[in-house]
């Protein structure tokens, strides 16, 4: 099994872009297996770690709701906010700069194939970088993502999920707002829930963080917590 992770850092891209470049990585590694299956070989497969940061954009899960989106097509356009359908599990959340987006393209036979274990590794992962940050977050029950004071009347999100599996290879990921323009938020009713608001690191500590910071801090829990290795970075 290969534990070695491979760190990408796309900067500032379209939503599109890092979706094409996730989908010819997730699709290569699916390709693997599928050779090594046929051929009865032991090919290893590599595991992917991207970071990125999206211009202003709306994305939908499958399973989600498009009464959550609060905006018809030309109020988008108005605001030069884009859109998508996504393959992704969850409802509907928003991106824009400031904010963390991490597409894990993992091959969880390297790891451990439990899917309900992956998301719990991921939230586990924010959940030590935000401490570390001086933010306590927690887990709120049966909703996916990472929260504060989730058990209070105002409860907050801070870190959004919603991720694909096929063959045991991962992709999509997570949004952990930092810097970002929350207004955006007002936009929509964020993962379809109702009664609860968003919030970010900066809204939590009173001030802009370094987002180069909070990735070191990501790569290292999630290399701790996944018992994983860092092969190299990719800028």
């Amino acid at each position: 099994m290969n534990k070695h992770i491979t760190v990408h850092d796309l900067g500032l891209v379209d939503y599109q872009t890092a979706l094409d470049y996730q989908s010819k990585l997730f699709n290569q590694i699916i390709d693997i297996k599928l050779k090594n299956r046929r051929n009865n070989t032991q090919i290893e497969t590599e595991n992917h770690l991207i970071f990125v940061e999206h211009p202003n954009v709306y994305t939908l899960g499958k399973s989600g709701d498009i009464n959550n989106l609060l905006l018809n097509k030309k109020e988008l356009i108005d605001k030069k906010i884009q859109f998508f359908n996504t393959n992704r599990g969850g409802d509907i959340t928003c991106h824009g700069p400031g904010q963390i987006v991490c597409y894990p393209i993992l091959d969880l036979d390297n790891f451990f194939t439990d899917i309900h274990k992956y998301l719990r590794f991921l939230e586990e992962t924010v959940i030590r970088s935000l401490k570390d940050i001086g933010i306590v977050s927690e887990r709120s029950q049966n909703e996916t993502g990472v929260w504060i004071d989730s058990d209070l009347v105002f409860s907050r999100k801070i870190c959004a999920m919603g991720v694909k599996a096929s063959r045991w290879v991962t992709m999509h990921g997570l949004a952990l707002n930092v810097n970002n323009d929350l207004s955006f938020f007002e936009n929509i009713i964020p993962c379809g829930i109702t009664n609860k608001s968003v919030t970010s690191i900066s809204k939590e500590i009173g001030k802009n963080i370094s987002l180069n910071d909070v990735k070191e801090i990501i790569i290292k829990h999630f290399i701790e917590i996944f018992s994983a290795k860092l092969k190299k970075r990719v800028n």
